[in-house]
């Protein structure tokens, strides 16, 4: 038998393992949506997107209720529920990214305005032509459609009553159809979902008119359960704000009018967080 030299023989006592690819951080993520209905397309978008990078399967379900945010891993959500449940200390979720919106108005900020309508054959030219007449919001909930009216109401010493009739809608794009039809005489709107709205149907435009826009506003965030790992939150964040850099993803951003997506944290909410309490101090936390 050939004697084998020093170099193959330490050759073989070498083991080479086989590379597996890293196992994901977890098997499976649910998302829970309670935004617009009209950008539900986009929400399912980000949630494969997200699955994909982490190696994971998704969920996607339309949250009927904020006590479904509990059982959520991810959520798209508005900012006064946030700021109302970190407010009451119970708040199973932590802000990680919010979005930047396409346009000038915006100055590449994570903001967003309530741009209040009428009809186009309306009277009413400002917001001070609305005292007295009818008002449609989308739910209580809503920073677009009643936190920050609400603030608005409070900061101008409106308090004791403003509208004539004030109208739960369910969704911004029910008030608009309710400003429309001239079931009421007005109502604030999220301003992305406005444009959106405004984009897909050219002809709204020339139903309804804006006549004030109130904020900014700091956007609606995207927000991962507290009890994720610390990694696992990483993660979520990263691949969102890095979402833009990728040129399959542009196209998708650019039909949700969405430039890119930045970091977000509890403090990022703290103008949402200051509307609200000047409500409180001003003993105005129902629209009248």
């Amino acid at each position: 038998m050939t004697a084998l030299s020093p170099q193959l023989r330490s050759r073989q006592l070498v083991r080479h393992p086989l590379r597996r690819p890293p196992r994901p951080p977890v098997a499976s993520l649910r998302f829970v949506t309670f935004l617009a209905p009209n950008l539900f397309w986009f929400y399912e978008f980000l949630a494969h997107y997200l699955g994909g990078k982490l190696g994971c399967t998704v969920e996607l379900a339309v949250g009927a209720s904020y006590d479904e945010l509990a059982g959520a891993d991810v959520a798209f959500v508005c900012s006064l529920p946030y700021v109302e449940l970190a407010e009451r200390g119970n708040c199973p979720v932590v802000p990680i990214a919010a979005p930047v919106l396409r346009g000038r108005r915006y100055g590449g900020k994570a903001v967003y305005f309530s741009d209040v309508i009428v009809r186009g054959d309306s009277p009413c030219r400002s917001f001070a032509d609305l005292r007295g007449r009818s008002w449609a919001y989308n739910e209580p909930h809503s920073q677009s459609g009643y936190g920050v009216t609400r603030y608005f109401l409070a900061r101008c010493g409106e308090t004791r009553g403003y509208f004539g009739r004030v109208v739960e809608a369910g969704w911004h794009e029910r008030s608009v159809r309710m400003v429309c039809d001239g079931a009421v005489d007005a109502s604030a709107i999220d301003s992305h979902v406005l444009a959106l709205m405004m984009r897909d149907d050219p002809a709204l435009s020339r139903r309804v008119r804006v006549i004030h826009s109130l904020g900014p506003s700091t956007i609606q965030p995207v927000v991962a359960a507290r009890r994720l790992p610390a990694r696992l939150k990483s993660a979520l964040r990263r691949a969102l704000v890095t979402l833009a850099d990728g040129a399959d993803a542009r196209g998708i951003l650019a039909r949700a009018l969405v430039e890119r997506f930045v970091p977000v944290r509890d403090s990022s909410y703290d103008d949402v967080r200051d509307m609200r309490l000047a409500a409180q101090r001003a003993d105005f936390m129902t629209l009248r």
